[in-house]
Formats: C-alpha cells, structure tokens, sequence
C-alpha cells in the first residue's frame, strides 16, 4: 500500500501507513509540526501508537506542512491521509486547508482511495483480510455544510473538547430518531452504555435534536451537579504521549478507563494464553547470598564498566545456563500441525512495566551473548521500554521470559506466559532472612523463584530441572563457568 498520494504538482498527501504489524488502526499521540513548518525527506512528524508499540513516523518527502488531518488523540484508518504538504511553497495562493472530517456515525464518509472489493487494508506483512463490509452511499452534495459541521462536533467530541454552544430549544416532545435510535455521536453513545442509560428516554437539547454529554449526564441524575465529563488517566504518562482520557460518573465514586492499544492487546493475549496453554508453576526458595557477593564485585569490574550489573542480569544468565542443560524446554506448540517446535536459539524476554501497561521486548540470541554483552542489551531493552520506544520487532520472536516482581517488594507469583512461548520465570524480591548456612542459623539473602510453563510441551520432570538449575546456579555462581 502506498503511504501517500500527489494531488497535484504542488501538493502531496502523506497516509497512514503499513508499520508492519497486522493492524488495521493507529493512534495519533503527538504531533511534531504544525502548518506552516518545514519538513525535508525522513523528517519525524508525529508519533502513533497501535495495539503493540508507540512508532514515530518520518515523511518522505520535502516541503512546507499545509494541513494535519486529524489532531492528537484520533485513531486513524491505515491509508486514510494524515497530513498535506506543499511541495512547491510559494508558487502561488494555496488554497485554505479543509476541516478534518474522519468516519463517524451520522457523518458524510471521508474521499479515499478505492480499495478492492471485500478486503480491508492492514497494518503489515500478514496480507489484507477478508471483510463483508459494504460502503454506506454517500450523501447528496446538499447535505455537504450540514455534513462537514456534524462532523467538526464529532472530532472535537473525541478531542476531548465540547461542540461549539447553540441556544438551547425548548425541551422536545419526542426524541428525534435516525435510521430507527435517537441522534447522538459516538462518544455520546459510549458515556450513555457505561451510565447504563437508554438513549430513547433521553430529551435531547443539542442543535437538530442531537443528544448531548450533558443531556446523558442530565438523564442519569437530573438533580444531582454534573461532575466533570473527563478527567486525566491517574497512569502517569510516559514523555510526550497522550494517554486515553478517563470517563468519570456523576457520583465521582468510580473512574472508567478506555482499554485501547497496548493495554488492549496486551489483555486479549493475556487471555488467550491463560485458556489455550495449560499452565503449570513450580516453585523454590533460594539462598542468594553468593550471587550478590558477585553483583558487588562485577560492578567494581573493570571489564564491566559502563554497563549495569544488578541481579537480573546474574539471573538471565542463569536461565540462559538453565536452557542449555535442559535444550528441550526452548519450544513452541504448533497447533495447526499438532507440532513441538524446538527452537536452537533464546530470544530472552524481559517483561518491563510502562506507562502503556506491561510489554515484553526480548534479547535476540541471547544465549550468544558474553556478560558483558548482556549486561549491554539488558540496559538498552530497560531504557527503550521506560521511553515508550520499543518497536514491535523487538516483542516479536521471544522464546522465553523474565518477570521480576521483586522490584515491587513481591516475594513471588504464577506468572502467565508469554503467547506462543513455552516457559516464564517468575523472580520474586532479595530479602535478609534466617537461613541454615552449613548447620546454623545466620542470616543470609534469599529469594523466591517462580517457573510456569506450558504443560503440553514442557512436563514436570522437566519444568524442574531447568528451575533447579537456575538455583543451583545463583546459591552457587561458579556453577556458570562449570556449567557452562
């Protein structure tokens, strides 16, 4: 698909384009030009984000911006056109840009391309899909004003800002309807199914009989104020994203979150996993004393200057010892061909906790990797996914996961795995605890580890073996060289 499109000499359209992900939408979170700037070939103009990682976006061509077709906040159809630029600035009057007018219900559709029949585009290298969905016809050109100023309330609605004031009429007799439901945008529509209102019982007071937010608002408690319609997420944002506005009820006792993006994807694959893998955990408490006497003395090693040694990094390499003594543990279940398929490489995961909700990017070939090296990569993989920077590629492919709920002052957990892996690890909070050191009581670092595996590939004999092993290896860190 192409990502832009030449309206004429002077003026080129830039779309929303394949990423590379098998998604058919994207967020727009920020923009990093406004009409007027100027841009040149590979310049970033904006950040989205879709269902598995936030991507920013370089244009592909030079020129002056003309038009952004879409605001921050608004999700965006693949191919639809995001922004105009002009090619050729100062050739003449440009003509003034045109409002925005994205696909909603009750509104004019938007020009587009033709796309072949029955298929819908995607985000990426899976193809296109199948799809029955018909055009609607359009509307006739003289409802085109009326249209274009529907359409302008709608995406300010989504913008998170109310339509423009109209005086309002005098309370109406009957609900004006279309299409067999009362009139009411999109968002409209969303507040009134979580108040739990029926639209068809609601007055409308809005310009054409349009219901509003605080017609809705008005319905669900008529005597009570009206609390504010939208409130700030209280997730912390990460630098320069917009996170999903958060719908508040009238009583203020409860704060509803859109689930969308990551934390949309992250929820179905949650699921899935849960009920398609039969899951198994295992358990053993560990005394890691020896292990933080390493990460001491590794973090005054020379060779290891620069990087950032702490005990995850002493317990991936153990993992990574773990699966070369236990090579059959390193599998996928093929479902369609009712196959195990071993996998002679680890593409470690790391599950890191952002802003956007929990993603895993991995290590690729980690099991190649000197300490060194994955001290290294374990360092960028933490940054990167703190900035809200991880690209699908680096969530694609993992073979098996970390999951450090220590750092929360967790002792330990069952943790789901990660779809299409075969086993995750589970490493709970280093706690000062008495402990039985060669016959007596003294007070040592210990530490709970958690494996789950999926018990269709992976059998408890040897889920043991490899959790055995990565403790064996941090009560006794030698055993990297030995085991080796």
């Amino acid at each position: 698909m192409t990502t832009m499109t030449e309206t004429s000499a002077r003026f080129r359209e830039f779309k929303m384009p394949d990423v590379g992900e098998g998604l058919t939408e994207a967020e727009i979170l920020k923009w990093f030009v406004q009409p007027g700037d100027t841009v040149t070939d590979g310049q970033v103009v904006c950040e989205v984000e879709t269902a598995k990682a936030a991507v920013e976006l370089p244009i592909p061509f030079d020129g002056v911006v003309h038009e952004l077709r879409f605001p921050e906040g608004t999700t965006v159809d693949v191919g639809q056109v995001i922004i105009a630029i002009d090619v050729a600035p100062g050739s003449g009057d440009a003509p003034a840009p045109a409002a925005a007018a994205p696909v909603q219900e009750s509104v004019a559709e938007p020009e587009a391309e033709a796309e072949p029949k029955g298929r819908t585009p995607v985000l990426v290298g899976y193809g296109v899909a199948e799809s029955s969905t018909k055009r609607r016809p359009r509307k006739g050109a003289a409802a085109a004003p009326e249209a274009a100023a529907v359409a302008a309330a709608v995406q300010a609605e989504l913008n998170g800002h109310g339509a423009p004031a109209a005086p309002t009429p005098a309370p109406a007799t009957a609900v004006p309807v279309q299409g067999g439901r009362p009139l009411a945008k999109p968002p409209v529509r969303k507040l009134a199914k979580d108040l739990g209102i029926d639209l068809a019982t609601v007055v409308p007071t809005g310009k054409d009989g349009i219901i509003t937010r605080e017609d809705v608002h008005a319905a669900a408690a008529p005597a009570a104020p009206e609390a504010p319609a939208a409130v700030a997420s209280p997730v912390a944002p990460a630098p320069a994203v917009a996170e999903a506005p958060a719908v508040v009820s009238d009583s203020a006792r409860e704060t509803r979150i859109p689930v969308k993006g990551v934390r949309k994807a992250i929820a179905q694959a949650m699921v899935g996993s849960a009920f398609t893998a039969p899951h198994v955990t295992e358990f053993v408490t560990v005394d890691v004393t020896r292990t933080m006497k390493l990460v001491a003395e590794l973090k005054e090693d020379k060779d290891m200057a620069g990087v950032r040694v702490n005990p995850l990094l002493i317990i991936a390499k153990a993992l990574l010892v773990a699966i070369k003594r236990n090579p059959e543990v390193n599998a996928a279940w093929d479902e369609a061909n009712q196959e195990i398929v071993q996998k002679h490489y680890v593409n470690l995961g790391i599950a890191a906790a952002t802003p956007r909700g929990l993603i895993v990017p991995n290590i690729k070939d980690a099991h190649d990797k000197t300490l060194p090296q994955l001290a290294q990569a374990l360092g960028e993989l933490v940054t990167t996914a703190r900035d809200g920077k991880t690209s699908p590629a680096a969530m694609a492919g993992g073979t098996v996961t970390i999951t450090n709920v220590g750092v929360f002052g967790v002792d330990t957990g069952t943790p789901i795995l990660n779809p299409g892996e075969s086993a995750i690890l589970a490493v709970g909070a280093i706690k000062l605890q008495p402990w039985v050191h060669k016959g007596k009581v003294k007070p040592r670092q210990v530490t709970t580890l958690a494996l789950s595996f999926d018990h269709r590939l992976v059998d408890g004999e040897l889920g043991s073996k490899v959790l055995a092993d990565v403790a064996a290896i941090l009560e006794q860190p030698k055993r990297l060289i030995t085991w080796a």
